[in-house]
């Protein structure tokens, strides 16, 4: 596939802008964009991407002009902490951190809802992903508790100004919507509600948040379609397929790290011609 076409079936499934008349109804959750063709080719460029990614980091740490903020956002089940294990396995945990987002504490919810997002943003030179985000503050409202349309809109309006204020201040944000359909969710929680090593990490709210199936879908339309900027893009991952979900997540992050065109800084002065004895 050239550069050129694969730069547009990518676009299919982004959003740099607001978006009014966004719908999921039109994204096939189990489609390849960017696989090769062969699943077994698709595992061997997940190997090499999440190696790029690596080397790529370690530049970007030692450069420190950018930071790297990358979001999953996805029902349970859609793959995030499987993204976060292949895709960005390698990364350094010296140079990274990952946020498993839950529902706020008091002291949280004290505060405004972004209080507790910008102290996990990255410092210069780091990566942070954050496993569900901000965008919870949205989407669990508006699905679980009624959250009127005004209040929606002010809050996706505060979250395009933190996301702009951060992209302005040297942060990278890539936003990544985990796209499966209810059938393969479906399949994926029963098969952890089965296997002893991971029946564990399965919560009966699981199922509940399962029933509201529709109103999340709707959430969801709203909040990526206003939420969409060029400094802050959204990318709709289709994510039936595990292989391809972190193919395709790996591709957008290993070329916005490329873009950046990092270099590592000098040597201090003096450094040249030191021998060690």
């Amino acid at each position: 596939m050239s550069k050129d076409k694969a730069s547009r079936d990518l676009a299919r499934w982004q959003l740099r802008a607001p978006a009014p008349r966004f719908s999921l109804d039109a994204l096939d959750p189990g489609a390849k964009p960017c696989s090769t063709g062969d699943k077994a080719k698709d595992k061997l460029l997940v190997d090499d991407l999440a190696r790029q990614i690596d080397e790529l980091q370690d530049l970007l740490f030692a450069d420190r002009r950018y930071k790297l903020l990358v979001v999953l956002q996805g029902t349970d089940g859609s793959g995030k902490d499987g993204t976060i294990r292949h895709v960005f396995g390698r990364v350094s945990p010296l140079g990274s951190h990952a946020y498993g987002w839950r529902a706020p504490t008091e002291e949280e919810k004290a505060h405004d809802f972004l209080w507790r997002i910008h102290k996990a943003v990255p410092a210069a030179g780091e990566v942070a992903i954050f496993n569900r985000s901000h965008y919870e503050d949205v989407l669990v409202p508006m699905a679980e508790s009624g959250m009127k349309e005004a209040e929606a809109k002010q809050r996706c309006r505060q979250i395009v100004d933190f996301e702009r204020m951060l992209a302005e201040t040297g942060t990278v944000i890539l936003k990544f919507m985990l796209l499966v359909s209810k059938e393969e969710q479906q399949s994926r929680l029963q098969a952890r509600i089965d296997d002893a090593t991971k029946a564990w990490k399965y919560d009966p709210h699981d199922l509940d948040v399962r029933s509201r199936w529709t109103a999340y879908r709707k959430a969801y339309e709203f909040v990526l379609s206003h939420t969409g900027a060029a400094w802050a893009p959204w990318t709709v991952v289709p994510a039936n397929s595990k292989t391809h979900r972190n193919v395709m997540i790996g591709t957008v992050v290993r070329d916005a790290l490329a873009s950046l065109k990092l270099r590592y800084p000098a040597a201090r002065e003096g450094v040249a011609g030191t021998r060690v004895e």
